[in-house]
């Protein structure tokens, strides 16, 4: 624990120097000196904003070095000045694409994060103090500051960027003292133990003996054009299976292709309290849509910490928190969840398949995108009867079910036209997805807003070839580049889609 507390001292007064050396240097620079200066990505922010950062960095320092009361009466203060700089920049942010967004803005906004993260650990009871709240409160905000740097800024910089965040986030967890034993987590602390093999064959660990997710659908809809399925394929049979279709690949269910991940055995992910130990005890702010789909007019987003999500919208059998009517469907949604939270990252292996060469698009060459460095691994979390509209991506993908069950239909390429693609919207571009509210075509939903189902085309939409499939636990469905599909959660589930080319 000590040790703990001391690397993470350090590491934060480390920052501290770093960004104050580096402020100096770009002001120096400005000044017409140190010409060919190797110079952070904070060069060009603006010489008042540079100073304001290197000031916060330097008084930082200075605190620590003379903790005194004077010193605690001036840390309210200079929380404040952090905050100016994080909405500063912040504000930049929105004359921007994020693709475009310049590095020294989300450099600036992760820096200042970092300070205020490494106030409110070395200053501890004046960061309480200051906030009126309670070492619990501050802790949750602590956690908050860096996440919001890791989801809004995407935390850029190889010396305090992503892993300096990581690193710092691993260290306070380690030191952190807190004893949580409710029924909804199990401390970090304790190891669990192993028991005999489940039903793979593999040995587990006493996870088993927590609840797990409600296995309860509301509804499942009929199979009447199911999904061929199939036992898992070598390397060069799977590239042979989208090689032999002259008019492009077929979607397939491959059965059992991802039984040994340790998310299906030593570390369920079926298991609320095994999520909330790798979430710092449901700490970590995680992105979520609200609404029953991303068309819905009322439909919008929150950054919510993971044990709200779970505790509020997941409702699992330990949770007894009574849900309202008007309250919307949540969805953690195409989140890059695994490079936010490495810890999960490591429940899971990336399918060999990701590492053929798949062909183009069948029908237009155009959408092909450039070639993926590294597969793009997306994670899918939420309650019964979430909802991914009738869409189509610009990547092959192969969708793993890891918790509960979904119904995919799956409409080919070939039939785009006659599935309406919608056009801009609101100045998006939603060329990707369909007009048609499969859901509401089929009957199974009430038009969004109590309105009427849209008439025209609906006949000829219900006449369009298309296969489905009940995507059940372990099972990895491959999606070919250029088909549209529709999703929808039957039960809590807890998905992960890998994006390659």
């Amino acid at each position: 624990m000590a040790c703990s507390n001391e690397k993470l001292q350090a590491l934060c007064l480390s920052a501290a120097a770093q960004i104050k050396s580096e402020c100096a240097a770009i002001l120096q620079q400005d000044k017409g000196s140190s010409k060919g200066t190797e110079i952070s990505g904070l060069e060009g922010c603006g010489e008042p904003l540079i100073q304001l950062l290197g000031r916060q960095a330097s008084q930082l320092i200075s605190f620590h070095q003379d903790d005194s009361f004077s010193t605690s009466v001036k840390i309210p203060l200079l929380l404040r000045r952090l905050d100016d700089i994080l909405s500063e920049s912040y504000s930049r942010f929105y004359a921007y694409l994020f693709k475009d967004l310049p590095v020294r803005w989300r450099q600036l906004y992760t820096d200042a994060s970092i300070l205020k993260f490494a106030l409110s650990y070395l200053f501890p009871d004046a960061r309480s103090a200051a906030l009126e709240a309670s070492k619990e409160t501050a802790l949750d905000d602590m956690v908050k500051t860096l996440d919001l740097a890791l989801i809004l800024a995407g935390a850029p910089g190889e010396q305090r960027g992503r892993l300096w965040v990581d690193t710092a986030l691993s260290l306070l967890e380690e030191s952190c003292s807190v004893a949580e034993s409710t029924q909804d987590s199990i401390p970090p602390a304790k190891r669990p133990k192993l028991s005999p093999p489940n039903r793979y064959g593999k040995t587990v660990s006493r996870w088993h003996t927590s609840p797990s997710f409600s296995t309860h659908e509301p509804f499942t809809p009929p199979i009447n054009h199911p999904v061929r399925r199939i036992a898992p394929l070598s390397l060069s049979g799977f590239q042979s299976y989208m090689d032999s279709f002259p008019r492009g690949p077929s979607p397939v269910i491959i059965t059992s292709l991802a039984d040994t991940w340790p998310c299906f055995n030593s570390n369920p992910w079926s298991k609320p309290s095994y999520l909330l130990s790798r979430t710092f005890s449901g700490r970590r702010l995680v992105p979520i849509e609200l609404g029953r789909s991303y068309v819905d007019t009322n439909w919008t987003q929150r950054l919510l910490p993971f044990r709200t999500f779970l505790h509020t919208y997941i409702d699992p059998p330990s949770f007894s928190l009574p849900k309202t009517k008007s309250q919307p469907t949540a969805y953690l949604a195409q989140h890059q969840l695994f490079t936010q939270l490495p810890s999960l990252r490591n429940d899971i292996l990336t399918p060999d398949y990701c590492y053929t060469a798949p062909p183009g698009h069948p029908t237009n060459p155009e959408l092909d995108q450039p070639e993926l460095d590294a597969p793009q691994l997306n994670a899918w979390f939420g309650p019964a009867g979430t909802i991914t509209p009738l869409h189509t991506d610009p990547y092959h993908n192969l969708l793993v079910q890891v918790v509960g069950r979904k119904y995919v239909r799956l409409y080919s390429p070939h039939e785009t036209e006659r599935l309406r693609p919608r056009g801009k919207e609101g100045g998006v571009e939603m060329g990707n997805t369909s007009l048609f509210d499969v859901g509401v075509v089929e009957g199974w939903d009430s038009p969004p807003g109590g309105g009427e189902e849209v008439g025209d085309g609906v006949k000829e939409f219900k006449e369009v070839p298309y296969v489905e499939c009940i995507l059940e636990e372990g099972d990895t469905l491959y999606i070919p580049i250029g088909w549209w599909h529709y999703v929808r959660g039957l039960g809590v589930s807890f998905s992960v889609s890998f994006w390659w080319n």
